[in-house]
């Protein structure tokens, strides 16, 4: 997995933005919540700019700032985590982020560095689950050198072995290996992933060169690095020319149509 990661191919954006999808859903159905990956979706892309996605969409929006770059600056983490997360800038708090800036400069072994900046995160701030699986990403990433973090974790982890990870003494093995095959089985999960991305594009690329319309290689390039699309006007189009240039890409097998509804739409590779 780790050449995908380094790309900065526009489908790597994409990627990120679908692998935050399902580990957002995993940690909202541990938060008890109902919402899954299309409900998610939903409130993220039906919703105006400025509006609030709702606690569900506060997740996503948590787990998509992880894959975007500016996430990898420790100086930001206080107050980003802070307001991701909706904890208070205590001593707990900056004790877990002063681990984690400093696990992140080390070198060594990225996936021992995740396990421990999770397991003291939970140790702080044991209520706070998602916040230890976000700095165990991006604590990995910093040791891996990556562009941007990667969702991983958060999708293949056993709550059980997280939450036992807080009483886990020195020397012991088992938290530590826990987090490594849930990174073993995130990699297998995120590359296949990639895999079947690279076969979608490669169809819309295909069609590329059959659309009509003044937007439509603005919205190629849009559905090449974008997790969806609402059939909403375009920048020089209307509604209506936007809704008949994705029927066309459907027809042509080039996107999906997400939803399955016949309004509020939602269409990507």
């Amino acid at each position: 997995m780790d050449p995908i990661a380094r790309s900065e191919h526009p489908l790597s954006f994409l990627w990120r933005d679908r692998l935050a999808l399902a580990n957002a859903a995993v940690l909202a159905r541990h938060g008890g919540r109902t919402e899954d990956e299309a409900a998610l979706r939903d409130h993220w892309y039906l919703r105006r700019e400025t509006d609030d996605p709702g606690p569900g969409g506060r997740i996503l929006k948590a787990w998509r700032h992880l894959g975007e770059r500016a996430a990898l600056v420790p100086d930001d983490w206080l107050i980003t985590l802070s307001i991701r997360f909706e904890l208070r800038c205590d001593d707990a708090l900056e004790g877990v982020v002063t681990v984690a800036t400093k696990l992140a400069a080390r070198q060594g072994s990225a996936v021992a560095a995740a396990a421990e900046i999770a397991a003291a995160s939970m140790r702080l701030i044991p209520h706070s689950e998602p916040l230890a699986l976000w700095l165990a990403d991006i604590v990995l990433a910093h040791r891996m050198k990556w562009p941007m973090a990667v969702p991983l974790i958060a999708g293949q982890i056993r709550r059980a072995d997280l939450r036992a990870a807080v009483g886990a003494g020195a020397g012991d093995q088992a938290w530590p290996t826990a987090c490594a095959e849930a990174y073993a089985r995130a990699a297998a999960v995120a590359s296949d992933l990639y895999a079947d991305l690279v076969r979608r594009a490669n169809r819309l690329l295909a069609a590329a060169p059959k659309l009509r319309g003044r937007d439509a290689d603005r919205m190629v390039g849009i559905l090449l690095m974008e997790d969806a699309q609402p059939a909403g006007a375009g920048k020089t189009v209307s509604d209506r020319s936007t809704r008949r240039l994705f029927e066309r890409l459907v027809s042509l097998g080039a996107v999906r149509e997400l939803t399955g509804r016949s309004a509020f739409r939602l269409y990507g590779l």
